[in-house]
């Protein structure tokens, strides 16, 4: 039997709680649940499965450590199809007109992956805080991350961050700005495909089943508000993420030694925005996959 490693100290059995602040210190360990794939099999098998799923749906991020090689991603392939098959997971989306399911995450400046586009996952840039797809309609509701060489010189840190700690932040004039449809998204151009228009016109923030507010789509570089009041919420939540961005309590930083070589990082794309530093190694190599695309609205609001 395969045991769910929470990596909580063994008293603790409540799931992470994205609403209240992480403890000072707290260790990345100590917070992401943690499952073990021990072969390639344990992508149909049942139980492992709908872990998978729960934990999802509870926390809204996994850390999954494989024990065998996988340059290929057929376990993550394989989970998603599963997923699919029996927990009601849409199957993932293209990257790009010319891209598949998957997206190699790797610094380059020839050989990209979209003609005559560079994406910024190719660069060895930071990538500040930010929504995996956030011009689709709809978004994914989820992404992984696949480490294949992870960054061998401390570089390529990621982070993530609650969505609904974040939003409490904001003033409610602000969440009730952000709520609108009141903001145009365009899709960078290597992502740009045939099934999509080159931008959409949308509110950045979305409630739950539940009528909270806890769902964000928000990528900076390709955001333009449409009147005076989405650009004053827009400002405010862009001061809120700069004035948190290095603070222990709200966020958690996943480091080359927190995500090894085989390790899988699931994430909830709404309910997290992650971003990554700068990338010292120019081998560091990742492989993403975004499935899961919901309608993103506001029904309660």
């Amino acid at each position: 039997m395969h045991r769910l490693a929470r990596l909580f100290p063994k008293s603790y059995n409540a799931p992470v709680s994205l609403s209240g602040p992480l403890r000072s210190g707290s260790k990345a360990s100590n917070i992401v649940p943690h499952l073990q794939a021990p072969t390639l099999s344990f992508a149909k098998q049942s139980n492992h499965v709908r872990e998978v799923s729960e934990q999802l749906k509870q926390s809204g991020i996994l850390k999954i450590t494989l024990g065998f090689p996988d340059n290929e991603s057929k376990y993550l392939e394989r989970l998603l199809l599963n997923l699919h098959h029996h927990h009601g997971h849409r199957l993932p989306i293209t990257h790009s007109a010319t891209r598949g399911w998957f997206w190699d995450i790797r610094p380059t400046s020839t050989n990209f992956q979209t003609t005559n586009h560079q994406a910024r996952s190719e660069t060895m840039a930071n990538f500040p805080w930010h929504t995996d797809c956030s011009y689709e309609d709809p978004p994914p509701r989820y992404f992984a991350l696949q480490v294949l060489r992870p960054d061998r010189y401390g570089g390529g840190t990621l982070s993530i961050l609650s969505v609904e700690r974040l939003i409490k932040l904001l003033s409610p004039s602000s969440r009730a700005t952000l709520v609108c449809p009141e903001y145009q998204i365009s899709t960078p151009p290597e992502f740009s495909k045939d099934s999509i228009p080159q931008s959409i016109i949308s509110s950045l923030l979305a409630t739950d089943e539940g009528g909270q507010a806890s769902m964000l789509r928000f990528r900076e570089d390709i955001l333009t508000p449409l009147s005076e009041r989405a650009t004053q919420a827009l400002n405010e939540l862009k001061g809120v993420l700069e004035s948190i961005r290095d603070s222990s309590q709200l966020t958690v930083n996943l480091t080359s030694e927190d995500l090894p070589e085989g390790s899988i990082i699931l994430v909830d794309n709404r309910r997290w925005l992650h971003a990554r530093t700068d990338v010292k190694d120019p081998e560091r190599h990742l492989r993403r996959v975004r499935w899961d695309a919901i309608p993103f609205q506001n029904d309660l609001m």
